[in-house]
């Protein structure tokens, strides 16, 4: 049995893998699980944008979960959005959706912020200007970063090692690897340059976002939670595709 976290296992900000709970339900618990219990706002960032794209926010006052309405703090948003210039998210997107009933579950009283962050340096800076706003508030918040890592095989045109469990070993041991050895080390340009590079994570701009947030919260200490393969949930054969899930905490 898993022993209970204790007041200092718990975190500031934290990275959770987004592909859905039937493949990285667990990783993503333990992620969420690890943020402070005593957050007034957790702050969900997905990805899944481009280095150009500006900074995506949900607009609305509250968003709808299986467990009720988590409220949005419009206050923070504002004062974030006076630092850093955002653009309603009117798109569909996974990143964040899969993950607001868990933080719904474990967090039934906290207000959340919604917003999307692109693969570039600028969101390392948008992480630190979350903490300032913050700050600024007197609000005790955490962040949430949301990334899956690898997509190999042929279903995402990605398999640079060819197939089966060679590649498959490649990808837990050499490509995830690396991306989670940066992430550990707190550097926002080695994440940048593994995720462009290497093809080694989907929504690299929320875990810089969430890199930033914690240096600016003078939380520099990386810890890798869970990590695990799609393949895994496979009853027979290896599957022609898998993706590497990571859960870390920050902090």
């Amino acid at each position: 049995m898993q022993k209970a976290l204790s007041k200092e296992d718990f975190c500031c900000a934290a990275i959770s893998p987004h592909a859905g709970w039937f493949y990285s339900g667990v990783p993503a618990a333990k992620a969420v699980s690890s943020l402070d219990p005593q957050v007034e706002t957790v702050v969900v960032i997905g990805g899944h944008l481009a280095g150009r794209m500006p900074v995506l926010a949900a607009i609305e006052d509250g968003v709808k979960t299986p467990l009720g309405v988590l409220e949005i703090d419009t206050e923070l948003r504002e004062k974030f959005g006076k630092l850093i210039p955002f653009e309603p998210d009117i798109y569909e997107d996974n990143t964040i959706e899969v993950l607001l009933p868990m933080v719904h579950f474990f967090f039934p009283g906290v207000k959340i912020l919604w917003l999307r962050f692109p693969a570039a340096h600028s969101s390392f800076e948008a992480g630190k200007s979350l903490a300032k706003s913050a700050k600024t508030l007197g609000r005790k918040i955490a962040v949430l970063a949301s990334t899956d890592l690898t997509h190999y095989g042929k279903n995402y045109g990605f398999s640079p090692k060819g197939m089966g469990k060679k590649a498959l070993e490649w990808m837990e041991k050499v490509n995830d690897a690396a991306f989670i050895d940066a992430v550990l080390k707190g550097d926002p340009e080695l994440v940048l340059k593994r995720a462009e590079e290497d093809s080694s994570a989907c929504s690299a701009g929320a875990v810089l976002g969430a890199l930033g947030f914690a240096k600016s919260s003078g939380k520099n200490h990386g810890r890798l939670l869970d990590y695990r393969t799609s393949a895994e949930t496979a009853e027979d054969e290896l599957p022609v595709s898998f993706v590497g899930y990571a859960a870390i905490s920050l902090g």
